[in-house]
This record gives C-alpha cells, sequence and structure tokens, in this order.
C-alpha cells in the first residue's frame, strides 16, 4: 500500500513562502540600481575600412572556336514503303451449352394489416382580427454626458 500524504499542507506553506518573497527582489533591485557605481565603459576606437576600388579590372572577351557545320548525309529520293504485318488469327472457342434452369415462382407476400382511419379534426373557431404589435421607442440619450475619471487628479509637487 502506498503512503497518503496530506496536500492540503503544501498548499499554505507555498502560498506563506510566496507572500513572504513577494516584492522584495523589486525592491533590492531598484536598490543597487540607484546606490551602485557603475564602470565607465571605455570608447573603442572606430574601425577604418579600406576604400573599395570604383572601377572594377576589365576581363578579356572570351571568344570561343567555331563549331563545324554537321554535315547529313542526303535522303533518296523515293523511300520503301513497308509492308503492313500480318497478325496470326486466333481460333473462336467454342462455348458448351447453357443448362436449362427452371424459372422461379413469384413468391407470396402476406396481405399488409388494415390502418385504422383517424378521427377528423373539428374545425378551428375563426378568432378576431388582432391588433398590430407596435415596436418599443428608444429613449434618446443627452449628446453630452459627462464621463467618471477613474485616474486619481494629477498633483503637481513631486515627492
Amino acid at each position: 500500500m502506498g503512503h497518503h500524504h496530506e496536500p492540503s499542507i503544501l498548499f499554505p506553506l507555498l502560498l506563506i513562502t510566496l507572500s513572504l518573497m513577494r516584492g522584495k527582489e523589486v525592491v533590492a533591485s531598484r536598490h543597487l540600481l540607484e546606490t551602485a557605481v557603475l564602470p565607465a565603459i571605455p570608447e573603442l576606437p572606430k574601425v577604418e575600412l579600406p576604400t573599395l576600388p570604383t572601377v572594377l579590372p576589365t576581363l578579356p572577351k572570351l571568344e570561343l572556336p567555331p563549331l563545324p557545320k554537321a554535315e547529313l548525309p542526303p535522303l533518296p529520293d523515293h523511300l520503301p514503303t513497308l509492308q503492313q504485318p500480318e497478325l496470326p488469327t486466333l481460333p473462336k472457342p467454342e462455348l458448351s451449352a447453357v443448362p436449362h434452369v427452371p424459372a422461379l415462382e413469384k413468391p407470396e407476400l402476406p396481405p399488409l394489416p388494415e390502418v385504422p382511419k383517424l378521427p377528423e379534426l373539428p374545425a378551428l373557431p375563426h378568432l378576431s382580427e388582432l391588433p398590430k404589435p407596435t415596436l418599443p421607442t428608444v429613449p434618446t440619450l443627452p449628446k453630452k454626458i459627462p464621463f467618471p475619471s477613474l485616474s486619481p487628479p494629477l498633483s503637481t509637487t513631486s515627492p
């Protein structure tokens, strides 16, 4: 059998630990930034890059040797005609006679049960004409509505 730990003890302990830690890091880091003397960063000399030539050296033009023309042999005046190949004829297969299958009788289904007729509904009574519904009117709002400010007023004195 496994041991059953009480998880209800862990949550208040975690809550107390986090509440004690809350905000101290921010105050400590702010204090370090305000009181610590930062060392001066030495200025590095600017790197001077050599200037690139504005005109690139001209390369000699490549001359390819001319390719020799391919000489094709002349075609004969009269081309011989090819004979059409003869395909061998396949012998016709002899099929055996289809055996006689007797005709099937039409199956007889049982007669459908009779469906009882539903009673006729009585005619609806004549209703008098109902008045047409009217749409509700939306009240108009004044053009200028003062909105309350959620931020406190700005003070001119600095702390």
